[in-house]
């Protein structure tokens, strides 16, 4: 953005903020409960009125930051008395509008940061609900334990967030999404109640599960302010590769061949076309490209080693793990599913594997126009589903230009286009018509960041009316005001 787009987007911002200004007696009533450096209205709004892809602007009415669950409960009942819109924000990191405040009141939890408890022995954390994941991962690692959810956000996202969305990331192929990490929560509901689920339970069968209720809600059934996760032991070693291969299928079949030879020990299982590698090179001249030679399809494969036997280096200070996967990869290469492979032989090496892979967001979203669609299909669609994609995508525009990542071992595609010419009718004919091929073979138009605002369209087109009559049911009924992040996960809400 140059100078003058930053002074005109500054100038309608305080236009906006003019046109918006909180009442005086709610501002005072709400700083009573947080304190006055708590609230932020004004001018110092700018910083909490875009979201983090920089895509949408808007004019909250207040920016407000608790300390803890009762405040949170406070000032929930005190929007119910005014009728005021409650939109909470964690770490801001979502892609689908999902913080969109227009009028509102922002609620920011990043006060409530603590890691009040880990538990070694249960293999579980306690925390509040603005604790970055990356925090959650260091204090998980003095025990020499691991929290797995892992993304490129995880600097900045926060766990109140990850659960709202029921995140994924990379290691979902061994741990699960969010929901699958959690196993307790602490939530305000949208009538100011404090309702308290902190187990740390694997079995608690009680009657309905809240927890699940609450867990990719996205805030329209209450607010996660604190929760139980799981954490695991850490690997003794990790063998990770880049490999190039002939197809998907085929390397849904090296995938299956590595899990049976190790026991489920795939941890991550990443694939990217050539026309990823090409635009990493062309953002990222520095970098080096994964093979000698280019390749239609490149796998990131990763093994995390638990057990001593597959970590402890022998007398020659090979790692059973990583020989394990190197002997594995020479067979797939005799039978000719495998054409290249480059195994890191270092934790340098290894972190410069990922460093591509996780660059994606720097490399996908650069560019405009550009049409993107987060979604899932099971594992043995995938080929299917790329080539329907550029099908439909060509038919629509002969000359785009196809590219994307997925987490193949889970069926996730984060399928980008970049369309010839900047044509909004364009742009969403082109996403309308991969969803529709996404639905067609029996996957989903969301897989793993959220609703928010930017697929209220894909909800209405393809959620099982039923199941979108019961979702408005049971939002009606739990949030009658409707004050919970309105407009946001059901269209027509």
């Amino acid at each position: 953005m140059n100078r003058m787009m930053k002074l005109v987007t500054a100038r309608r911002f305080a236009q906006c903020c003019r046109m918006t200004p909180v009442p005086h007696h709610i501002l005072s009533d709400i700083s009573r409960i947080v304190g006055e450096r708590y609230v932020t209205t004004g001018a110092g709004l700018e910083p909490w009125s875009r979201d983090w892809a920089g895509t949408v602007e808007w004019s909250p009415l207040a920016v407000v930051r608790p300390a803890d669950a009762q405040q949170v409960a406070d000032i929930v009942k005190l929007a119910n008395r005014h009728h005021l819109s409650v939109v909470p924000v964690s770490g801001n990191t979502n892609l689908v509008k999902g913080t969109q405040a227009e009028g509102a009141l922002m609620l920011s939890l990043d006060r409530m940061s603590a890691i009040r408890q880990i538990r070694p022995d249960a293999r579980v954390a306690i925390v509040e609900a603005g604790v970055v994941v990356q925090d959650l991962h260091d204090a998980a690692a003095e025990h020499d334990l691991i929290f797995p959810l892992s993304f490129g956000a995880r600097g900045s996202a926060m766990i109140g967030g990850v659960l709202s969305t029921n995140a994924g990331g990379a290691n979902v192929l061994r741990y699960g999404n969010s929901r699958d990490l959690c196993l307790g929560l602490e939530v305000v509901t949208p009538r100011g109640e404090v309702m308290n689920l902190m187990s740390a339970l694997h079995k608690n069968n009680s009657g309905y599960d809240l927890r699940h209720l609450m867990i990719g809600a996205e805030g329209t059934l209450g607010i996660i302010t604190a929760a139980v996760l799981k954490l695991f032991a850490r690997p003794r070693a990790y063998a990770t590769a880049m490999v190039a291969v002939p197809s998907v299928d085929v390397a849904l079949r090296l995938l299956n061949r590595v899990q049976d030879e190790t026991g489920g020990a795939v941890e991550a299982f990443e694939y990217m076309p050539r026309s990823f590698v090409d635009a990493l090179l062309a953002r990222f001249p520095e970098m080096r490209p994964p093979f000698a030679q280019s390749y239609e399809i490149s796998i990131l494969i990763e093994l995390g080693a638990r057990a001593p036997r597959d970590a402890v280096p022998d007398g020659e200070g090979c790692v059973p793990v990583t020989a394990h996967l190197e002997d594995v990869l020479a067979s797939l290469y005799d039978e000719g599913l495998v054409l290249d492979a480059v195994v890191a032989q270092s934790e340098a090496q290894r972190a410069e594997i990922w460093a591509r892979r996780e660059a994606s967001a720097q490399i996908l979203r650069v560019r405009t126009p550009m049409v993107e669609n987060d979604i899932a299909v099971a594992t043995d669609r995938m080929a299917e589903l790329l080539r329907r994609i550029n099908s439909v995508s060509q038919a629509l525009d002969p000359d785009i230009e196809n590219t994307g990542v997925a987490h193949l071992g889970d069926g996730n595609l984060h399928y980008v286009g970049w369309p010839s010419r900047d044509d909004p009718g364009l742009c969403r004919a082109i996403q309308k018509a991969v969803e529709a091929e996404v639905i067609a073979l029996g996957g989903s138009f969301s897989a793993e960041h959220g609703i928010g605002m930017s697929k209220l369209p894909a909800m209405a087109a393809h959620k099982d009316a039923t199941a979108l009559d019961m979702m408005r049911s049971i939002k009606a009924a739990v949030d009658p005001n409707g004050i919970m992040n309105p407009g946001k996960l059901i269209p027509g809400e």
